[in-house]
């Protein structure tokens, strides 16, 4: 899977999104203007020691993300969607675009995309979700339907173990 941020905003977002990407091995795309640097002390905090692990690549606009990658199906994650994502069949090389706190993805993208646009479920007077929220609610449907693909299922505990079933 592949996330894409398309000019993220707040840095302890794409700090904890970077995180679950890392925790997923998920790569993270980030398309300009971001609204901050990547070395700022916040991103580092919400990513934690995890984000020189991080598989990530910047982008100066959408159109040089295209050039790279024209043939990337992209889910874009929009409030504005008529589709569920649970209704999405999403493929293991498949990206999933989110856009910026104040304003998600430019409609212009969504109007040309309506096929692959989606959405989170939520009552009527709350304008959005967090956006490390959303990508992780999206992210982890798109990996269950992938069968959790090259990911741990099971944990283990560190001082006790695990009672054996019949």
């Amino acid at each position: 899977m592949q996330i894409i941020l398309h000019q993220p905003e707040i840095p302890a977002n794409t700090g904890n999104i970077g995180r679950t990407c890392v925790a997923t091995g998920t790569a993270l795309h980030l398309i300009e203007p971001l609204g901050f640097r990547l070395d700022e002390k916040s991103i580092k905090r919400a990513g934690m020691d995890y984000w020189t692990q991080l598989d990530v690549t910047r982008y100066i606009n959408f159109h040089e993300f295209r050039e790279k990658h024209p043939d990337a199906k992209i889910w874009y994650a929009t409030t504005k969607a008529k589709r569920l994502y649970t209704e999405a069949h999403f493929g293991q090389d498949d990206y999933i675009m989110f856009g910026k706190e104040s304003a998600g993805i430019p409609e212009e993208l969504l109007v040309e995309n309506e096929k692959t646009c989606i959405r989170i479920p939520m009552i009527e007077e709350i304008r959005s979700l967090n956006l490390s929220n959303s990508v992780a609610i999206v992210l982890y449907e798109a990996l269950r339907q992938n069968e959790f693909s090259g990911m741990q299922i099971e944990g283990e505990l560190h001082r006790l173990s695990w009672r054996q079933t019949v």
